[in-house]
């Protein structure tokens, strides 16, 4: 057979397979493919809680009361009583001064004292013999005149020796210096055996610092704005304007902490805002017991801004974003999903709050969503609240 004969039978050949193959293909049920199933999805109805709307800063804790211990005395230091870092009660002994020089500085002012006493005693007596002396025969005006200035010289000398004397016991007093607040001291700054310069100038020794533990302040600084809605969440508290919201809760965060779990309260706003930075400071007041909380710690503060008020809430994995929009996806009576585009509140309780969009009786998709598009038809499961759902996160498309 010659080429061209074998070319044209193997063409025809495959005509005949390409037609015997159409063929079945056209008969009923031949490789009939099944739809697939719809999938499915957990759905929950929006969680309805009240909510009041709030507002968050950082800031810093400051002590209620932090003094610097020094010295008031000049003198040798003996004796440290403390352990550093310790927590001190107010009174307690802290440092001591040698008090053997001020001891002897006692001793002689009370001494000065007694002498100043007899010589009062005895300007008296003096007085007393002219004065029953017949003025103008046995005694002058003149030597009357003088023994009463004696007198009086010597009732001043006891003022001032009895005053030098007070300052004597002041001075042993201050040799023993107590902690005036309590709370958390320092660490020393001077060691025992150094002389410590005391009084009130400027260049006074200082031996350690003490600040106070419990309650302690927080402080802050919020913009115009946000003190014009603390203002109204004031008005809205019935609070006086004398008080500006003094007894407003507050909720503060540690940078460890899942959610703002300390209470407070506002105890502090500034009277003017500052015309460099445009923000107004204001402080909080919160218990520490425990002493967790420190001076200079970062937090932040969670201040109410409006009177509670019903709001809807859902998982953050319910939520996904189409460029700058958010949706949920929600399950229609026909098991149908389509997106509902939603405004975002802030997280309480660890879901979400829904400020406009969604009703309460929406069935949310809050598992699967990966697993459905707009217009699908799903199987939803219902889920037993939403706030115990969890799913994927979910991004759309346009």
């Amino acid at each position: 057979m010659s080429p061209r004969r074998s070319s044209i039978a193997f063409a025809a050949l495959i005509a005949v397979a390409v037609s015997l193959g159409a063929c079945r293909e056209q008969e009923p049920g031949a490789n009939a493919g099944a739809a697939p199933p719809a999938p499915k999805v957990t759905v929950a109805k929006p969680v309805t809680k009240l909510v009041a709307d709030h507002d968050e800063y950082v800031g810093r804790f400051v002590a209620l009361d932090f003094v610097e211990v020094r010295a008031r005395v000049s003198g040798y230091l003996s004796k440290i009583h403390f352990t550093d870092g310790q927590l001190v009660p107010a009174g307690a002994s802290l440092f001591t001064v040698d008090p053997r020089p001020f001891e002897a500085a006692l001793e002689q002012a009370k001494a000065s004292v007694v002498t100043a006493e007899a010589n009062l005693a005895f300007a008296e007596s003096d007085l007393s013999r002219a004065e029953s002396l017949v003025s103008g025969t046995s005694i002058t005006q003149q030597t009357i005149d003088q023994r009463v200035q004696a007198k009086r010289v010597a009732e001043a000398s006891v003022t001032a020796q009895k005053a030098a004397l007070a300052q004597a016991e002041l001075d042993l007093e201050f040799t023993e210096l107590k902690a005036p607040i309590s709370g958390r001291i320092g660490d020393r700054r001077v060691s025992v055996g150094n002389l410590v310069t005391g009084g009130t100038g400027g260049n006074t020794t200082l031996l350690a610092t003490v600040a106070s533990v419990d309650p302690i302040r927080f402080e802050f600084t919020m913009d115009e704005a946000s003190y014009l809605r603390y203002l109204r969440a004031v008005q809205a508290e019935n609070s006086s304007a004398a008080n500006r919201g003094m007894t407003l809760p507050a909720r503060l965060k540690l940078i460890d902490d899942s959610d703002f779990v300390h209470e407070g309260s506002i105890d502090f706003v500034d009277n003017t805002i500052d015309r460099s930075s445009g923000t107004i400071r204001g402080r909080a007041e919160f218990k520490n017991a425990d002493g967790r909380l420190t001076p200079g710690m970062f937090g932040r503060i969670r201040v109410a801004t409006s009177k509670p008020a019903e709001a809807l809430l859902v998982p953050d994995s319910a939520i996904g974003t189409e460029q700058v929009r958010k949706f949920v996806y929600v399950v229609s009576a026909e098991n149908v999903v389509n997106p509902k585009y939603v405004t975002l509140g802030p997280v309480v309780d660890g879901l979400r709050v829904i400020t406009s969009g969604l009703e309460a009786n929406d069935d949310v998709v809050v598992n699967g969503l990966m697993r459905i598009r707009p217009g699908a038809a799903v199987t939803p499961e219902q889920a037993a609240t939403a706030s115990g759902a969890a799913g994927e996160t979910v991004v759309g498309t346009n």
